[in-house]
């Protein structure tokens, strides 16, 4: 029970921070339901602090004579699950909140280097390549880095043309997705020398964000795998779980994932998305830090002072 109660306080404060947003714009035409989650996002840190706090000496009032190795050891083996597991798998929502694209083309990336590293290390594999692993060499990580590079420019282009894997969700509704695709998405021409058959070439803004993806994926996540394999032998088990017959369980087809979807979730935040004030910005602190009359008040202020700029220009 103490276990599932660090669960849910981590719940409540990841997701919590990754929806409050699109909660508060999804229940915007209720004045009852909008005063409650203003209220619940506004003293969100506080209720998850304290339901934190309270597991914590729920915890201590628990430990019992001789069992406190024991006890001592679940209560740090579920905080590692939380942070090794919990908090990286929760990049992957906030990606897919931010569109569908930023969550399917790093996850395909990944499927694509390990599918490559096997190919090529199976066919041309001869010098080993980390301890950890000894199936794994050169020949397949090399050519599993130019495979998965290649793919992610291709399959930037692809995806990169359907509003329904681009557009971001600013609210928890479940309707189609439209929207200005942004300048990311819209397929810029570059001329072609003239010896060549086509003219020119077509290619999205993104697909240059797509390399440092797939370089990424090849390079530094396949050490996600790595850690994993380390883990499994400091522990002397073959796989995680026996879910998927042949390939071990979930855990054992997600290690490099979750690397990968925090990487994608910072690069979206740091490269992608516009680093200047935004409207959604501003908008989100009106609506949860200013009461319902603070916000009228605001509203009427601002209302004369565009009208004073009016008539002023008029």
């Amino acid at each position: 029970m103490l276990n599932w109660h660090f669960f849910f306080t981590a719940m409540l404060f990841v997701y919590g921070r990754i929806l409050s947003q699109r909660l508060v714009n999804t229940v915007t035409s209720d004045k009852f339901l909008y005063q409650f989650v203003s209220s619940l996002i506004k003293y969100h840190m506080v209720i998850c602090y304290f339901l934190y706090i309270s597991g914590f000496v729920w915890f201590i009032l628990t430990l019992k004579k001789k069992m406190y190795k024991y006890q001592f050891s679940q209560y740090a083996w579920t905080h590692m699950i939380l942070i090794v597991v919990f908090a990286q798998s929760s990049f992957t929502v906030a990606s897919i909140f931010e569109g569908i694209f930023w969550f399917l083309l790093p996850a395909s990336l990944i499927v694509i280097n390990d599918i490559a590293a096997y190919i090529f290390g199976f066919f041309f594999g001869r010098t080993p390549l980390i301890k950890l692993s000894p199936k794994k060499t050169w020949e397949g990580f090399i050519g599993a880095s130019v495979a998965t590079i290649t793919s992610a420019f291709v399959l930037a282009n692809i995806m990169g043309r359907f509003q329904w894997l681009t557009c971001p969700r600013k609210d928890l509704a479940t309707g189609w997705l439209h929207c200005d695709p942004g300048p990311l998405f819209k397929p810029e021409s570059f001329p072609l020398p003239g010896w060549l058959p086509w003219k020119e070439i077509t290619i999205l803004p993104v697909q240059w964000h797509a390399l440092c993806l797939g370089l990424f994926a090849s390079i530094i996540a396949p050490f996600g795998g790595f850690f994993a394999s380390g883990f499994k032998r400091a522990f002397k088990i073959k796989d995680f779980g026996d879910s998927i017959p042949g390939h071990g369980g979930i855990t054992d087809r997600m290690d490099c994932q979750m690397v990968m979807a925090v990487f994608a979730y910072i690069y979206h935040q740091s490269f992608i998305v516009p680093q200047s004030f935004r409207v959604e910005m501003i908008l989100e602190q009106i609506l949860t830090t200013l009461t319902y009359e603070e916000q009228k008040a605001l509203y009427m202020k601002l209302g004369e002072i565009l009208q004073e700029r009016l008539f002023g220009q008029s």
